[in-house]
């Protein structure tokens, strides 16, 4: 089954990876190079064998955050094998370095994601160099084709989907305050909040429920093509600042502090944020989204991802460093215990 937005075909569906080969061609490609990061570049040489002939081979350097080097010699790699397209498979990662080699070269791109990531339904890459995170929107970066195959997040460890499903969700999350949010965008993030949060507990019943995984994945496309629609926030610009500034792992550190910030936000905006109380336990938004975490074993505190305390100043001057917009005034102060919070793992009430 196939949706679409602007500009990206997308298909759903069990068995829809083995359709690679006819997307290939549909986009006039003969020479693919599949992307991975190291270890999944089992898989990456799966859909290699599959695509037969038309595979370029595979790269599976792909890393966390981005980093600018690892893309500048992906790059070189691609033009040494005449690539004239790249299929990421995987997550966040490696859709992340595909993204970054078609801005650097426009070579087409094709994603198959193995999490819940939702960067493959935006044109917003996220790059890091020298420790510092920037993000950019550019049409050359948003991935020609997605395809969502159920079947290949069936053996997604029970910890990472839940940390990948948090991280999707937190993109929906802030789309709901967002300063250029329309009706069409607060619809969006509402449905992929929705697919979440009837699926998950599905899916750690039973992490083979092929329905309640495409459910997620639904999710996940919902989710993403809203954090390509609106500006993000003080949850984004948090994460990123944790990422890249300490190498904490991109969906704990979204799952840990989504909570926090949103009980943050909750106090200036809270009849904009109440669908999530609404679909989840009826509670304050932040503490609903807190209680949500917990009840499915998520990571809950930054000490327990290797941040150390006396880093919390430092991130607080860092997240400070360039203004940004937020539904509620940001201070030293609030950012401060609010990661102090994030950092205990306590839950958002005070």
């Amino acid at each position: 089954m196939s949706t679409s937005s602007e500009n990206q075909r997308v298909l759903f569906g069990a068995g829809v990876r083995h359709s690679l080969s006819e997307e290939v061609s549909r986009l006039g490609c003969a020479r693919a190079l599949i992307l991975s990061t190291p270890p999944q570049s089992s898989s990456a040489l799966d859909i290699a064998a599959d695509l037969g002939g038309l595979s370029a081979g595979v790269f599976s350097k792909a890393a966390m955050h981005t980093p600018t080097h690892v893309s500048e010699e992906a790059v070189q790699h691609a033009r040494e094998v005449n690539a004239d397209c790249v299929v990421a498979v995987g997550g966040g990662s490696t859709t992340g370095l595909g993204k970054a080699i078609a801005l650097r070269t426009g070579l087409p791109q094709i994603v198959i994601p193995t999490t819940y990531a939702g960067s493959e339904a935006t044109p917003i890459l996220g790059q890091t160099e020298g420790g510092v995170k920037t993000t950019l929107t550019d049409k050359k970066v948003l991935p020609d084709v997605v395809l969502y195959d159920p079947e290949l997040v069936v053996t997604l460890p029970v910890g990472m989907t839940i940390t990948s499903a948090l991280n999707a969700m937190a993109h929906a999350a802030e789309a709901l305050y967002a300063r250029d949010k329309d009706a069409d965008s607060t619809n969006l993030a509402i449905g992929g909040l929705r697919s979440f949060a009837n699926a998950l507990p599905d899916v750690l019943r039973a992490p083979d429920d092929i329905a309640a995984r495409e459910e997620t994945l639904r999710g996940a496309w919902a989710c993403g093509a809203v954090l390509g629609r609106v500006g993000m926030a003080l949850h984004h610009k948090l994460c990123h600042t944790l990422g890249g500034t300490f190498d904490l792992s991109h969906a704990d550190t979204h799952a840990i502090v989504l909570p926090h910030a949103i009980h943050f936000n909750e106090q200036a905006v809270p009849e904009l944020l109440k669908p999530i109380s609404d679909l989840l336990d009826g509670s304050s938004p932040g503490l609903a989204l807190w209680r949500f975490a917990k009840d499915l074993d998520a990571p809950m505190s930054l000490k327990d991802i290797g941040l150390v305390e006396s880093d919390l100043d430092r991130a607080t001057e860092v997240a400070l460093g360039k203004p940004y917009w937020n539904p509620r005034e940001i201070t030293a102060e609030g950012i401060r215990e609010l990661l102090q919070n994030a950092w205990d793992g306590t839950a958002p009430i005070h």
